[in-house]
């Protein structure tokens, strides 16, 4: 099998350190909304607030690697081979067919890979980043006479929390889909990806 190194040591820190974030901030937040009792109302709300404050950090960070390293390429959207790829995860993949998609350097994702992606950095972490804030300083936004809807507010952060929570689900489900159930999560550990295929063979 030919290797390749994929994913850089400052990616693999970022993809991890947000997983741990998000995870924390989504375990806290159903306790504040009061789904269940875990760590107790203040307690769960400091973690999540410091949580979300260390992922808004990390972003900034990873929004200035993504542009100073050019990777901010990789999110470009496209409807090339689309077609292919949907077939393989709605039926190729259930027949043992192989991927429709060859990693490299310079494509680490697949079309449906880069919109999905895309997609969180442009739709759902604004959502939680701007209605996030404004829940956390919605005294000093009515001070200053905005007068924002709080049940408005809450409502856009918690639609942002269950849209993170499905990707997240749905995340954990494809990286069992490479060429073994844990190539890809190797990959992410590693930074190495391996194509799977059998190059001594005539």
């Amino acid at each position: 099998m030919a290797r390749i190194y994929i994913f850089e040591r400052f990616e693999r820190f970022w993809h991890w350190s947000q997983a741990l974030l998000i995870i924390a901030m989504l375990v806290t937040g159903f306790e504040i909304h009061g789904s269940y009792q875990l760590l107790g109302f203040e307690q769960a709300h400091t973690v999540h607030t410091t949580a979300a404050w260390a992922l808004i950090t990390l972003w900034l960070f990873a929004i200035f690697w993504h542009f100073t390293s050019g990777e901010w390429r990789q999110y470009i959207p496209t409807l090339n081979n689309v077609g292919p790829i949907i077939r393989y995860y709605a039926l190729g993949i259930f027949r043992g067919e192989p991927h429709p998609f060859a990693i490299t350097r310079a494509h680490k994702h697949n079309p449906l890979q880069a919109q999905a992606y895309l997609g969180i950095k442009v739709l759902i972490n604004p959502l939680l980043w701007a209605s996030g804030l404004a829940y956390l300083y919605y005294n000093e936004l009515a001070a200053a006479g905005l007068n924002p809807n709080l049940a408005t507010i809450a409502l856009l952060h918690t639609v942002g929390a269950f849209l993170m929570l499905t990707f997240l689900i749905a995340h954990l489900y494809l990286i069992t889909t490479g060429h073994t159930p844990t190539a890809q999560l190797k990959a992410m550990l590693t930074g190495w990806e391996d194509d799977g295929k059998d190059h001594t063979a005539p």
